[in-house]
């Protein structure tokens, strides 16, 4: 399997912290060299490790911004 690549470019926040020090986290990231996109997933505490997570474009996010908007929580 070939190596995946990344940079975080922002971190912009915490979601959660698991009882095992892992971090749900929203960051900028840039996959293979690639255009940094919103990433949500979960981290060990040197980013070393990640868990499963979602990517989102910028036209993405803000439609998922809009959304939890119109949600009365």
């Amino acid at each position: 399997m070939a190596e995946i690549k990344y940079t975080i470019t922002q971190h912009i926040g915490i979601l959660s912290k698991g009882a095992k020090g892992w971090k749900k986290e929203l960051n900028l990231i840039s996959w293979n060299d690639r255009e940094p996109k919103f990433d949500i997933r979960e981290w060990s505490s040197d980013h070393e490790k990640m868990g499963k997570g979602v990517t989102l474009s910028k036209e993405e996010i803000v439609e998922l911004r809009d959304l939890l908007n119109g949600l009365e929580l």
